[in-house]
């Protein structure tokens, strides 16, 4: 079958591409780095885009594209948008939205409900079937994204170098990553998308979820999203879904902090596309 359209699904981490036939057959799937509009220039999306033609070279058949990606504001769409147009200039029809969009389609289709992001960075809405009717500023990792990896990893990084954490957990996260707290600190302050680093840092957390400090920190993350995003939508009549690699590793925890704020636990994706 021919290629004929790309639906991708874009965090600041990663990007999952789906190409598509002209029934939305999947005939391909593919994953690269994430490009959040928000956080890189124009020359370093490009420079990204460029990156994923030269290795998949199918997208250069396709004749449409819908992207849906995590800094997608209108600003950040329409920068995504003539880049994606410059590196596919075959294509005919270029559609950007924010990733709660596309959330919002997979997890609760034409139905009332909460559409929930939590994977490098966090995102919510309210969804009324076809459009957003209400939604709570995520504001990224530094003021805000509550229930993120990123602001997972910050808090775990917190407790591990002001002592709140097992010594010897310490000392294995040191050796895993070959770091101390000034590297980390380093990492953080002075590298590029420190949200990114953070965010890498959940399957050690996850590997040690048995400790009852960890597994306090995970849920403590998803109590401050939960409280501070969802609460205020005032629905506690609709189903809450999510996707997201946070979502999905950490499930049970998600749930058990959903329904303890009264909330109804809908779908737990980790990808909208499937």
């Amino acid at each position: 079958m021919t290629a004929h359209h790309i639906v991708a699904d874009g965090g600041s981490t990663k990007i999952d591409w789906s190409i598509r036939d002209a029934s939305d057959i999947e005939l391909e799937r593919f994953t690269t780095p994430g490009l959040n509009p928000s956080l890189l220039s124009e020359r370093e999306i490009m420079d990204g885009l460029h990156a994923v033609a030269d290795k998949y070279p199918a997208i250069h058949t396709v004749k449409a594209i819908e992207f849906y990606g995590a800094g997608c504001t209108p600003q950040g769409s329409a920068l995504m948008q003539r880049c994606l147009e410059h590196v596919m200039p075959q294509v005919s029809t270029v559609t950007v939205g924010s990733d709660i969009i596309g959330a919002a389609h997979a997890l609760c289709g034409n139905t009332e409900g909460i559409a929930c992001i939590l994977g490098t960075g966090a995102n919510s809405c309210l969804w009324d079937g076809f459009t957003i009717a209400k939604q709570t500023p995520a504001l990224g990792f530094i003021l805000g994204d509550e229930g993120s990896g990123a602001v997972l990893g910050k808090i775990f990084l917190n407790a591990l170098y002001k002592g709140r954490l097992p010594v010897t957990l310490r000392e294995e996260f040191e050796r895993e990553y070959h770091t101390g707290m000034m590297d980390t600190i380093a990492h953080v302050y002075r590298m590029p998308q420190p949200n990114r680093w953070l965010a890498s840092l959940s399957p050690f957390i996850y590997s040690n979820i048995h400790i009852p400090e960890v597994r306090a920190i995970v849920s403590a993350n998803f109590d401050a999203f939960v409280e501070h995003n969802l609460v205020p939508y005032n629905r506690p009549d609709l189903p809450v879904s999510f996707v997201g690699s946070i979502a999905w590793h950490y499930a049970e925890l998600l749930a058990d902090s959903v329904t303890r704020h009264g909330l109804i636990l809908g779908k737990v994706m980790k990808s909208p596309l499937g």
